[in-house]
């Protein structure tokens, strides 16, 4: 069955088409739940509520565009609605919001460590280090989805970014110890 066939079935709230498409996508999308999420059991609830925001909204789609991008927004919407009203953002000193530079060798860093090191950052800095850098949006972007100004945003992120500066240098400093 064709994407745009199983679209129109799930329109028609055709359950069996709507299993189709969450066995298609949960993956992907639970990996993305995972990214903006405190633990796997808050990013399974994530998913399966987002799952039913796209289910209940699905005669909004239009045939215009990524069918999958438009269900990530919606996914991500989900997730982060449940932190808007909390006031956990901060702002931060501004001189902070120069882009930290660090030179790493590729073999010194596994993706592992980078992921798990995002994934330890508080979740203010974690959701918006996300949102910007890993998933493209904008800072006016996050500011809407979010409910916060764009220089929490831009602040926000450039905490994250130093809080991952911080632990690259740290760990980079611990091998160098280690292989002495």
């Amino acid at each position: 069955m064709s994407l745009e066939k199983l679209i129109h079935q799930c329109k028609k709230q055709d359950i069996r088409a709507q299993e189709k498409l969450y066995r298609l996508y949960s993956g992907k999308l639970f990996g993305l739940c995972l990214k903006y999420s405190n633990n796997y059991q808050q990013a399974e609830d994530n998913l399966q509520d987002g799952f039913i925001t796209i289910f209940n909204k699905i005669n909004q789609y239009e045939d215009k565009g990524s069918f999958e991008g438009w269900m990530k927004r919606i996914v991500i919407n989900t997730t982060l609605q449940k932190h808007r009203k909390e006031k956990y953002f901060e702002i931060i000193n501004e001189n902070l919001l120069e882009d930290p530079e660090i030179e790493v060798d590729d073999e010194e860093i596994t993706t592992d460590f980078l992921l798990e090191s995002i994934q330890d950052l508080p979740e203010r800095y974690r959701q918006i280090f996300n949102l910007y850098a890993l998933d493209g949006f904008s800072h006016k972007e996050i500011a809407e989805m979010l409910n916060i100004s764009v220089g929490s945003s831009k602040s926000n992120l450039a905490r994250a970014r130093h809080i991952l500066k911080s632990k690259i240098e740290n760990h980079l400093n611990d091998n160098k110890v280690q292989s002495l």
